[in-house]
């Protein structure tokens, strides 16, 4: 067990239970600033993901907050959009052998993009809300769903960063659903997408076991601690923060 990792691993969950910011949008760079490979951090972190969105699925299974029709839509996009992210991925290592170099540029200009979606959110929440887009019944936007979901499906298999941010804001701008449908829809959603992409990554090698487990044993009960915790902080700044660290993050990466 590694120290340093258990807890930065507590660090990133606390950070994200405070404040509801995704985690791989935190978690990716910190890895790949600390030196390990921009594959390595992207596949360990979807898997690490795929454990941590398990147990939220289930809690949101259980109070029946999941719309299960959305669900399926995004599913159909992005699901067989990041297999061709990661295929796209392995193809680039074997003829150009310029995999970290493609992960870490979309790194950065992912992360640039998530940070202001994040300040988006924060600042422009209530313009979003009755739209004349949310108004629409979900089966006139099906073919649209399935395309949000396949453009930010092959992002997420490219940089493990997305699964709840990105389509987060896309789902609060078209969708008309109560703020915990949104949460667990989005949740839901991530879990099925990224344990299709991490058992992918993990079969061509781009998964440190080792490391997965040391993170999950600090971010679990740092999840537990920042939300219990949430209440009693303002979100707005914490949040605004965490973006211009992203933004940052981002800009360091490209």
């Amino acid at each position: 067990m590694s120290i340093g990792i258990i807890v930065m691993g507590l660090l990133v969950g606390f950070m994200v239970g405070l404040t509801g910011v995704g985690g791989a949008a935190l978690l990716t760079p910190i890895l790949v600033l600390l030196g390990i490979s921009p594959s390595i951090a992207v596949g360990t972190d979807l898997a690490y993901n795929a454990i941590t969105k398990f147990f939220g699925s289930m809690q949101h299974w259980r109070q029946k907050t999941i719309n299960l029709k959305l669900v399926k839509y995004l599913a159909i996009g992005s699901i067989p959009s990041a297999i061709c992210a990661v295929g796209v991925l392995h193809l680039f290592n074997a003829f150009f052998h310029n995999q970290e170099d493609v992960i870490k540029h979309a790194l950065g200009y992912v992360l640039i993009i998530v940070a202001l979606t994040t300040l988006i959110k924060t600042f422009m929440k209530e313009r979003f809300q009755w739209n004349r887009w949310q108004v629409k019944p979900l089966e006139d936007k099906k073919a649209l769903t399935i395309g949000i979901g396949a453009v930010l499906g092959f992002i997420v298999g490219l940089t493990s960063i997305g699964s709840g941010s990105l389509f987060a804001l896309l789902m609060l701008l078209m969708y008309k659903l109560t703020p915990s449908e949104l949460v667990g829809t989005d949740i839901a959603h991530a879990f099925l997408l990224v344990t299709v992409a991490g058992l992918l990554h993990a079969g061509i090698g781009n998964v440190d076991y080792a490391l997965m487990i040391n993170l999950l044993v600090g971010s679990i009960p740092g999840v537990t601690i920042g939300s219990s915790l949430s209440s009693k902080f303002p979100a707005k700044p914490l949040r605004t923060i965490l973006a211009i660290m992203i933004f940052l993050s981002g800009i360091t990466l490209l």
